[in-house]
């Protein structure tokens, strides 16, 4: 029976250790943290006197038009547990917030002239309908939003966005970013009124992961958390942060292509410099638990400099709070970040100073007790710089050492992150070891 250690044990992890056990494997995943899931890993913030809320570490939603997750749902059996809503979203400019949920709303946004709308309107379309991806990989992304959507919506609402979300990186973006970002939500959309549909899993991703560990471990897959790993070493052999050795027929690296780098040292020199030569965003993510609701829209995008997160996604306009998070209201406040930025070494005060702070800037009848829990996520390398030319620049999973593999984020390349990408991809990486 072939030995083959999986390295990482987020949902890409798990989904390729579930898929190759079938195929007769004897599958082991090492994961360092002390819980499974990676960037979709849950956890639980207190709120004092005991109560607490259980969700997401980061913020999540399934689509309808996700089949490869809702299948991989169905087969854990878990279909019955996905709720299905509608939402609203939101836009916060020049201190203000609006409702940007209707084709009526859009056309009475006032910060955009009627022709600037109409040409907005007209990008947002066109980006939705492109069917070559490749041609935009070409294009610096600012000069194609200029193009299509002209100088002052660039300057007042595409140049905010991306710097929110890639920081200066946008310059040398390319402009498949957006065409992956509104093909991604023009799915979320029904025909006729265009109503937003987002999905969940009662008890969000710990419900998830509960029943995949527990599916995985009948199936006879190891699971082993705890276990950082130290290097991938000639001979196909992990060796643990601990100094224990183990041996494998195939090893499957599923961490971002800088720790892969680090770890994997019989890699070619030609191999390694194409891992090093991709650039990664961050995100410092705050959960913060209110006691009563803000706008009522899932995604709130904000293009104030002046905020120091991305935007707001208030979790409760779409999940229940009274059924999931003790009749309170879960906020995330996301920033995206170079993988070096100082955000990273700033304390959980010093981020709920800066962050609440603006928070109750933009939404005045927040007063200091409302905030009833807070707790900061971080992670360093969350998904690639999308440049130009980028799907060239893609490492293959198939390495110069035999039986190593390399099946990572970076090779979502018409897309955006998302676990229905990420179990795309481990379909993908299983098609190919098969063939």
């Amino acid at each position: 029976m072939k030995r083959t250690v999986i390295i990482g044990g987020g949902m890409l992890g798990l989904t390729l250790a579930w898929r190759l056990r079938r195929t007769g494997r004897q599958v082991t995943v090492l994961e360092a943290a002390p819980e499974i899931g990676g960037l979709a890993s849950a956890w639980s913030l207190a709120l004092g006197h005991g109560r607490q809320v259980t969700w997401d570490r980061h913020y999540h939603v399934t689509l309808a038009s996700d089949l490869a997750l809702r299948g991989l749902l169905d087969e854990l059996g878990l279909t019955a547990e996905v709720e299905f809503g509608t939402t609203k979203t939101g836009f916060y400019t020049d201190g203000q917030l609006y409702s940007m949920s209707t084709t009526l709303e859009f056309l009475s946004f006032p910060p955009l002239s009627p022709i600037d709308k109409l040409r907005l309107g007209a990008t947002i379309w066109f980006a939705a309908n492109v069917a070559d991806w490749r041609a935009l990989e070409q294009v610096p992304v600012e000069d194609w939003l200029r193009r299509w959507s002209g100088d002052t919506t660039f300057d007042r609402i595409w140049r905010p966005l991306l710097l929110a979300k890639l920081g200066e990186s946008y310059r040398r973006t390319s402009a498949s970013f957006i065409w992956a970002t509104i093909a991604r939500m023009y799915a979320a959309r029904r025909s006729g009124l265009k109503v937003e549909r987002f999905g969940y899993v009662r008890g969000g991703y710990a419900r998830v992961l509960e029943r995949f560990a527990e599916r995985l471990r009948a199936d006879g897959v190891i699971l082993r958390t705890s276990a950082p790993v130290a290097a991938v070493e000639n001979g196909l052999s992990v060796r643990l942060a601990s100094g224990e050795l183990l041996p494998a027929d195939e090893i499957l690296v599923t961490t971002a292509p800088p720790l892969a780098h680090r770890l994997c040292t019989g890699l070619t020199e030609r191999e390694r410099t194409a891992l090093a030569g991709l650039d990664y965003q961050g995100i410092v993510c705050a959960s913060v638990v209110l006691d009563r609701p803000l706008g009522g829209y899932y995604v709130t995008n904000v293009t104030d400099t002046w905020v120091p997160f991305t935007g707001v996604i208030e979790m409760s306009a779409l999940v229940p709070g009274a059924a999931q998070f003790a009749g309170k209201t879960l906020v995330y406040l996301p920033k995206y970040v170079d993988p070096q930025d100082p955000l990273f070494e700033a304390t959980d005060s010093e981020i709920r100073e800066r962050f609440v702070g603006a928070l109750r800037r933009m939404y005045p009848f927040l007063g200091p007790e409302s905030v009833l829990g807070f707790q900061v996520s971080r992670v360093r390398n969350v998904f690639p710089i999308p440049t130009l030319g980028y799907s060239a620049k893609v490492p293959p999973m198939r390495t110069s050492v035999p039986g190593l593999w390399l099946v990572n984020s970076s090779q979502i390349v018409n897309g955006t992150l998302n676990v229905n990408e990420t179990v795309q991809l481990a379909d993908r990486a299983v098609a190919e070891l098969a063939g």
